[in-house]
């Protein structure tokens, strides 16, 4: 029993973080306090800036991208952009890509009247379930602030806006 005992604390947990943006490549593997020191390092000097910002980047082109297949005449990649944006946003919870739908619909394609059938139609078109009850998000995306409605609509959820918390939330999400 006490060989055993001994072996148990002579263990090292290995960790390994790995992240390429572009060209940057940081490999970073050993024992879980060294690789925190060297992580806690890294976020002081500009190597994790570099680093954040080309994720930024690439999310931001991903974006444009969405942009430019929408304003095309016939719309062939529609669902291939929004798609793109979800994927590279890493956006998996539903209520987050149903805030995303609204984004692409609003500030992409520049639709202020999105009734469900529209926006189920842009998740289909990207081959990506679309939300069961959709009412229900977007009501509960309302409640915790990151949809609202203009007033001249009343309470209709086809007319609703991504607030600045609603895009902010966004942001957050596809850096995280």
């Amino acid at each position: 029993m006490g060989a055993t005992f001994d072996v148990l604390f002579a263990m090292v947990v290995q960790s390994r973080i790995f992240v390429t943006a572009g060209d940057l490549e940081i490999d970073i593997s050993g024992a879980t306090v060294e690789v925190d020191a060297r992580l806690i390092q890294m976020r002081h000097d500009d190597t994790w800036s570099i680093v954040l910002e080309r994720l930024r980047d690439a999310r931001n082109a991903a974006i444009d991208a969405a942009i430019d297949a929408a304003r095309d005449v016939g719309l062939p990649d529609r669902g291939t952009a929004f798609r793109a944006l979800i994927e590279n946003c890493s956006l998996a919870k539903k209520p987050d890509q149903v805030l995303a739908a609204i984004h692409y619909l609003r500030d992409v394609e520049k639709v202020s009247d999105s009734p469900p059938r529209v926006v189920n139609q842009l998740f289909s078109d990207a081959d990506i379930e679309p939300p069961g009850n959709l009412s229900l998000y977007l009501n509960r995306l309302k409640e915790r602030g990151l949809l609202m409605v203009p007033i001249q609509y009343g309470d209709k959820n086809r007319f609703s806006l991504l607030t600045s918390a609603g895009k902010a939330h966004l942001d957050k999400q596809s850096t995280s």
